[in-house]
């Protein structure tokens, strides 16, 4: 087995879907993945300290490419629009297929573990776009309740998306939008 190979974080990202597809998650170990990638283990955790981390692997590209396109945004007066904005506008596709993507969030809804894992890296990303209005000058509250609702809206118009009903997620994001205003008039009060 070569000591280090070109393509070796490819491969073992693609080694444990197959994987967590074929046996499951839990029933995966670090080991197959690495056998079924033609690496050593050793190999495996120098790209990921855990089997869990293989699922997470872009989500710190990701939430920085996120941040970055928030901060260099023309209008964040309407700062909900604004997080809605930069979410539906990203390129998702760039980190991975469409089918890579449906098939990685199905396994993390279907694992508890995982799906607390997933929620944290999206609070971790809510938190980030809500520090990026608020250095731009969107009040601090306002800014986290952009941001948490943002990355909340956002959630079923990216499933929908992944499902492949509809391939522009700019449009389901608005309809998913326009379906929050319904819940929440602009006029509604509690009592």
């Amino acid at each position: 087995m070569p000591r280090w190979e070109h393509g070796s974080e490819e491969r073992l990202k693609q080694a444990a879907m197959e994987l967590f597809d074929e046996q499951g998650f839990e029933d995966t170990s670090a080991v197959q993945i690495a056998a079924r990638a033609r690496v050593t283990t050793r190999t495996f955790f120098r790209y990921f300290p855990d089997k869990e981390e293989v699922l997470f692997a872009e989500a710190d590209g990701l939430h920085e490419a996120l941040v970055q396109e928030l901060l260099q945004a023309d209008d964040v007066s309407e700062p909900l629009r604004a997080v809605i904005r930069t979410l539906a506008g990203f390129d998702w596709e760039r980190i991975g297929s469409r089918d890579v993507q449906q098939r990685r969030d199905a396994l993390i809804a279907s694992n508890a573990h995982l799906l607390e894992r997933d929620l944290v890296k999206q609070q971790q990303m809510a938190a980030g776009l809500s520090e990026v209005l608020s250095r731009r000058g969107i009040d601090p509250e306002t800014a986290e309740l952009a941001a948490n609702v943002g990355v909340q809206v956002f959630r079923p118009a990216y499933r929908r998306w992944l499902a492949g009903a509809e391939t522009d997620l700019a449009t389901i994001t608005e309809s998913v939008m326009s379906l929050l205003a319904t819940i929440v008039p602009a006029t509604s009060r509690l009592p």
